[in-house]
């Protein structure tokens, strides 16, 4: 006889303080952004992460004029997950935040860090040309935990039309 499904965990077993699951504003800035966290449920076995968000946007804090890039984001989670839709909502509050691409690229890693708390995480910024030069940021904690394999990101070299 087919084993029952288990039972998917219910909205309300999770805190009441998480985004998921309800209406939330558009944070207006990274600072009035809240990154989620919740447990992991394999917090004993060493396993990677990715979020890619290919159509970041900020601002140049210089000139006003949008920026983009292509951000890859890889985690060896810890006790604690990175909730999806709350990095949605923080990547979005940069869309009229003026920074340097060092400045965001490096904030987004160091803010995820600091909340979730990973093993191990590096994000990659793939900023697409602003005055003719691609700009590539890339910045990780700490070393990789032992035995782990670890894609390349995939992203390629920016080439133009050459």
């Amino acid at each position: 006889m087919p084993s029952k499904p288990r039972k998917a965990q219910k909205a309300a077993a999770l805190p009441a303080s998480l985004q998921l699951g309800r209406a939330v504003e558009w944070p207006t800035t990274p600072e009035d952004a809240k990154l989620d966290a919740v447990p992991n449920p394999q917090n004993d076995t060493n396993y990677l992460v990715r979020f890619t968000v290919p159509e970041f946007t900020s601002i140049c804090p210089v000139t006003g004029q949008p920026d983009f890039a292509h951000l890859v984001v890889d985690y060896v989670p810890g006790p604690w997950l990175l909730e999806s839709k709350s990095l949605k909502l923080y990547v979005a509050s940069f869309r009229n935040h003026g920074a340097f691409h060092e400045d965001c690229t490096v904030m987004i890693g160091k803010r995820i860090a600091a909340e979730v708390k990973p093993k191990w995480l590096r994000i990659g910024g793939y900023w697409y040309p602003r005055g003719g030069i691609p700009i590539d940021v890339f910045w990780q904690t700490g070393r990789l935990p032992k035995g782990m394999w670890i894609p390349d990101q995939g992203v390629a070299p920016y080439r133009g039309r050459g």
